[in-house]
């Protein structure tokens, strides 16, 4: 449980090709739709389910909605996989390895004024231990089979966030492969 204080969180400004450019403290960035590097963790167990989230109600943005196993910023100076691995144990509490799959690049409105315009990493691992999550961060998990999935986005996309439903627009085929290479289901 985080039980510390708040402090600045400070995101990777990048350009198109996701080269840095500088840093802005993450709530800034989101309010002035600046572009910077993010990350997007999907893990599977063994027979190809994926770990799903739902957003804490106290969430600042996308409160309540399901969404991939464990997303974040990398900050400035922190290696993207290292920064994935710290928010899959801040956010669920577990770590496993994880490969890059794919990037891609959004721009998309979360609430009000606030804007998701990112360069984001796909990850993918593979885990059987059940998630011992943040509630602060976390209200729920669930497995969920990959077609299960796809069916349920599709019969009821406002129950998942925009930045998931995007990236299985943009990049499902690298995640399948992923899947299909790393899992026996």
């Amino acid at each position: 449980m985080n039980t510390s204080s708040p402090v600045t969180e400070w995101v990777q400004l990048v350009d198109t090709l996701d080269r840095p450019t500088g840093r802005a403290e993450k709530l800034d960035a989101h309010r002035r739709a600046l572009l910077h590097r993010a990350f997007s963790v999907f893990v599977f167990d063994r027979t190809g389910r994926l770990l799903l989230q739902r957003r804490a109600d106290g969430k600042y943005h996308s409160a309540g909605l399901w969404t991939n196993t464990a997303c974040g910023h990398p900050r400035p100076g922190e290696g993207l996989i290292d920064a994935a691995q710290r928010r899959l144990r801040e956010e669920m509490g577990f770590d496993c390895s994880l490969e890059p799959v794919g990037s891609l690049l959004y721009r998309l409105p979360v609430i009000g004024d606030l804007t998701e315009h990112e360069f984001d990493h796909l990850l993918c691992g593979q885990c059987e231990i059940d998630p011992q999550p943040d509630p602060q961060e976390v209200s729920a998990w669930r497995r969920v089979a990959w077609p299960e999935l796809l069916a349920t986005i599709a019969a009821a996309p406002d129950s998942f966030t925009p930045w998931l439903r995007e990236i299985l627009t943009c990049c499902r085929p690298a995640i399948e492969t992923w899947i299909h290479e790393h899992c026996a289901g």
